[in-house]
């Protein structure tokens, strides 16, 4: 299991790769293509004419491209990255379009370097420029060791997670370096310029059509996506209960040969769970089932390894369970997992019916009102900045582009002309693209397996944008046509429930388990060093001040992971 990473250097490339403790697999020229020994799935050098790559690929639908290349095609046995690598030299971009998987790339073109990232972005891919060089991994980590990139922390990026949480767009914790956008193929030259070309964008389109027949067409697109991630031999669900991933786990058993396993979670103590809701799906699906009771001792025991994992952090709370789930997978034999991701970004979420109410009662036309309140939708820490960050940090953020500027893009009239498909966009291309892909492509792979997403597949995206938003919202009730697709499933009780997201104990762990090594590496030394974050703040949240407030745990939780990644990255100003 390995990533990769890639130079377009001047300087002797073989050095390059050694210093950020890569295995060569080609150094030629202005090129080096080499191995890193982390969690992943890269393969290389694979050539074909005048390209060579390495990547990790995992491709859905060999046969159909193999179909596509005719008489040029590979042998039937060639590595995924390989076959890839074949669609493209033939058919250009467009190649990369007919490609369903996960999939990030590097090619030596010439005396370019490209680079090419899945339509969804389920493999991240990160890029840097330094001392007249190119640099390009898989793993950050990777481009944090390399010498010439004279890297320290990128303090917008640092606003940009306390209001959503994860990071967006482009941006990472470390200056200089960039993520390259899902769908997208990047040429870098020697001269230092680069140009980008997008081979897959949704948009919205109107297909017509009845509610049942959309819902018809949902559902064979719906198992063709899910047959095409089914591995050869025994597969997993991750199985919460709710629709997403209930749905999966009754396609799965449906259309799989074997039998399926399903995995869920519970936390110990009184916490309300969903535990009733996946054992009813898992007996109506007669799945193995299995459920993980988790402790805040074991959140607290590996929290600093899982955040590790990460290149960049999530305050998610769940992504200690997560890695836990993947790592019980991985023992009962399975190397393929299945998940619900990608139901809220394709067919509604939590922040439409709140931004369609602001939408009636808004009193300012200007586009930037509706990506304020997106931001504000968020209830992350984004009104605590100014009494958080400290007068340093403050100071320097003073001319940094406005968080907005994240969003305009997609929150207004472009490729989709819907308020609604406006959101679902928004929620794909930054939510969907820079968090749950990436966490569950992480903590996948560092537990073995290959975690698996049905409900991100392009061509259902593309599909869901053309179905009319009044059948995806139904007057209040989201996801309406989604539900209607599977209602044959799965029992009434899960398809009607309403959304109830899984509620995690985060304050009985800060106040418990995590509650001294909270308080060691927010007010510690290196904290201190760094000087982000106001002390006295800091203090007050971990005291409790404004408990009765909603969401002070959360916040703390944002700020303790901040942390944990900046140390296990060793960033400093």
């Amino acid at each position: 299991m390995s990533r990769w990473c890639a130079f377009l250097t001047t300087a002797d490339p073989a050095d390059q790769l050694r210093a950020v403790g890569a295995a060569a697999v080609t150094a030629a020229g202005d090129h080096g293509l080499g191995l890193l020994d982390e969690p992943g799935a890269a393969t290389g050098p694979h050539r074909v004419g005048r390209f060579t790559a390495v990547g990790e690929v995992t491709l859905y639908n060999r046969a159909r491209l193999r179909t596509l290349l005719g008489a040029d095609a590979p042998p039937a046995d060639c590595p995924d990255a390989e076959l890839l690598l074949h669609c493209y030299a033939r058919l250009g971009t467009a190649g990369l379009a007919a490609a369903d998987g996960m999939f990030a790339l590097a090619v030596a073109d010439g005396r370019d370097l490209l680079l090419i990232r899945d339509h969804v972005g389920a493999r991240t891919l990160f890029v840097a420029r330094a001392g007249g060089a190119w640099a390009a991994a898989t793993s950050l980590r990777a481009l944090r060791r390399w010498p010439q990139l004279r890297t320290g922390l990128h303090l917008p990026a640092v606003r940009s997670f306390l209001t959503f949480a994860y990071l967006p767009d482009r941006a990472t914790l470390l200056r200089g370096v960039h993520e390259v956008l899902p769908g997208r193929c990047v040429r870098l030259r020697p001269d230092g310029t680069s140009t980008e070309e997008t081979f897959w964008e949704p948009a919205e389109a109107d297909a017509p059509g009845t509610a049942a027949e959309h819902a018809l067409r949902l559902r064979e697109l719906l198992e063709e996506a899910t047959v095409r991630r089914l591995p050869a031999g025994p597969a997993g669900v991750l199985l919460s209960g709710g629709i997403d991933s209930s749905l999966v786990t009754a396609l799965a058993t449906k259309l799989h040969d074997q039998r399926v396993h399903t995995y869920s979670i519970a936390f110990d103590g009184t916490t309300p769970n969903e535990l009733a809701y996946s054992g009813l799906v898992a007996t109506h699906c007669h799945t193995d089932h299995r459920v993980l009771t988790v402790s805040g001792d074991a959140v607290a025991a590996r929290l600093a390894q899982t955040v590790a994992l990460l290149d960049c952090p999530v305050g998610d709370p769940l992504t200690v369970p997560n890695l836990m789930l993947a790592r019980a997978a991985a023992d009962d034999g399975l190397d393929t997992i299945l998940n619900g991701e990608g139901g809220d970004p394709v067919f509604g979420g939590p922040k439409n019916l709140p931004m369609l109410i602001f939408e009636l009662f808004r009193d300012d036309p200007a586009p930037t009102a509706r990506a304020r309140a997106y931001l504000d939708s968020y209830r992350k820490c984004l009104d605590d900045v100014p009494v958080l960050l400290s007068a340093g940090a403050l100071t320097e953020l003073e001319h940094a582009p406005p968080l907005t500027d994240v969003l305009l893009p997609y929150l207004q009239p472009g490729r989709m002309k819907t308020l609604l498909n406006q959101l679902l966009h928004t929620n794909l291309r930054t939510k969907g693209a820079h968090h749950i892909l990436p966490k569950v492509e992480r903590l996948t792979a560092a537990a073995g397996v290959q975690g698996r997403s049905p409900l991100f597949d392009a061509a259902m995206i593309d599909y869901a944008f053309s179905i009319p938003p009044r059948f995806k919202l139904a007057g209040t009730e989201e996801k309406w046509i989604l539900k209607e697709s599977v209602r044959d499933l799965l029992p009434s009780t899960i398809v009607d429930r309403p959304k109830s997201g899984m509620r995690v104990p985060v304050q009985q762990w800060l106040t418990g388990p995590l509650r001294d090594l909270s308080h060691d590496l927010l007010l510690g030394p290196s904290a201190r060093t760094r000087d982000i974050f106001r002390a006295d703040t800091l203090r007050a949240w971990l005291r409790g001040d404004g408990t009765l407030l909603p969401r002070q745990g959360g916040k703390v939780w944002l700020v303790l992971t901040l942390e944990m990644w900046l140390r296990a990255y060793d960033v400093q100003p």
